[in-house]
């Protein structure tokens, strides 16, 4: 499974499009063991373009900080889980704490 994270210096990125990478994590699904991470620079942002690329890029889960509800809607369209309101950690915590089973979604501080 490939889980994609927006980083902003090293930690989950506030809101996903403003991010400068996104963190690429490969786990295993039973286990959880992570068995890959690649940081990616985001392309420049232009709504709607992200979702198409992260899904292009193998992403199944995409943990977020805050999401607009357009993104939200097109990663569904591409088959893509959406955890939003994630805390601000470093993208491993995060993985971690999904995989325990202890990660849920919290408010959305965007409103677009």
């Amino acid at each position: 499974m490939r889980i994609a994270i927006p980083v902003l210096d090293g930690k989950l990125a506030a809101h996903f499009g403003h991010c400068e990478a996104f963190a690429l994590i490969d786990v295993e699904r039973e286990g959880g063991k992570i068995t890959g991470q690649t940081l990616t620079t985001s392309p420049p942002h232009q709504p709607g373009m992200l979702p198409g690329w992260l899904a292009e890029q193998g992403a199944e889960l995409i943990i977020s900080g805050g999401m607009g509800q357009r993104a939200q809607m097109l990663f569904e369209q591409a088959g893509v889980g959406v955890i939003i309101g994630a805390p601000t950690e470093t993208p491993e915590q995060l993985v971690q704490s999904y995989c325990a089973g202890n990660l849920a979604g919290g408010v959305n501080p965007c409103d677009h």
